[in-house]
C-alpha cells in the first residue's frame, strides 16, 4: 500500500528534526534527509522545496495551536482563573506529541530562526500570548511577568537538568514557577480581587490598613 501525502510529509518532518537537533539546521542537507528516508531528492522536493520550508511546517503547527490558545483566553474573563487555565492548556501542548523535540530544535537553532520570516511570526505570536495572560493589567510588571510564565514552560525541557525527573514532574514544576509569576497580575493596590479570593462573593473587601504594596501580597490569597 503506497503511503498517503500527508504521511510522507509528516515522515520527512520528523527525519528532518531528528537529523536538525542531532548535528544542526546549518550542517544538515536535503541530501541527507533523503537518504535517511531511503527516497531521491526529487521525491522530497515534491513536498518541501527547501530547508526553511520544512522549518516553516513545524513553525506553523506552532502557530495554530498558539492562535487558537489565544482566541479562547481573549473569549474568557480577565481573571487570574483564565490565566491559570491558560498557562496549563500552553503547557499541554507543550508536553505533547514531538513538541519537546521541536522546542529542542528551536533553542539549539537560535541563530537560524531569527534569520526566517516562520521565527519572527512565532515570536509575534508569542507575545500576543503573553497579552492574553495579562489582559486587565497592562503595567510593565505585568507585561513581564506574563512572558516568564511563557518561558517557565517552554525551557523547562532544558533549564531543569535532574536527569531521572519524568515529563509529569517537569510540567508541575514549570506550572508551579508560573503560577508564581502569574498570580502577581492584577495585584498591584486598586486592582479588583477576583471573587472568592480576597472578598466573598456578594460582600465588599475592607481595605486592610495595616498592608503595604510589599506584603499585601496576591489575589491569590
Amino acid at each position: 500500500m503506497r503511503e498517503s501525502t500527508g504521511g510522507t510529509r509528516e515522515r520527512i518532518k520528523a527525519v528532518a528534526l531528528e537529523l536538525f537537533t542531532e548535528q544542526g539546521y546549518e550542517k544538515t542537507s536535503l541530501r541527507e534527509i533523503a537518504e535517511r528516508l531511503n527516497v531521491t531528492k526529487a521525491a522530497l522536493y515534491y513536498h518541501f522545496k527547501s530547508k526553511d520550508d520544512i522549518v516553516a511546517s513545524f513553525v506553523e503547527d506552532r502557530l495554530e495551536k498558539m492562535d487558537a490558545l489565544t482566541a479562547w483566553a481573549e473569549s474568557q474573563p480577565a481573571t487570574l482563573t483564565t490565566r491559570r487555565e491558560l498557562i496549563s492548556r500552553y503547557a499541554d501542548t507543550m508536553f505533547a506529541g514531538d513538541l519537546p523535540t521541536v522546542m529542542r530544535f528551536f533553542e539549539q537553532n537560535q541563530t537560524v530562526l531569527k534569520s526566517l520570516a516562520s521565527g519572527q511570526q512565532m515570536r509575534g505570536r508569542m507575545m500576543q500570548l503573553a497579552n492574553a495572560l495579562c489582559r486587565g493589567d497592562d503595567s510593565p510588571a505585568a507585561q513581564l511577568r506574563a512572558a516568564l510564565s511563557l518561558f517557565a514552560v517552554h525551557t523547562s525541557w532544558f533549564a531543569v537538568r535532574a536527569p531521572d525527573i519524568s515529563d509529569d514532574e517537569r510540567r508541575r514544576l514549570a506550572l508551579e514557577v508560573a503560577d508564581e509569576l502569574l498570580a502577581a497580575i492584577g495585584s498591584e493596590p486598586g486592582e479588583d480581587a477576583e471573587p472568592g479570593e480576597d472578598a466573598e462573593p456578594g460582600e465588599d473587601a475592607e481595605p486592610d490598613v495595616s498592608a503595604t504594596p510589599a506584603s499585601s501580597g496576591s489575589p491569590q490569597g
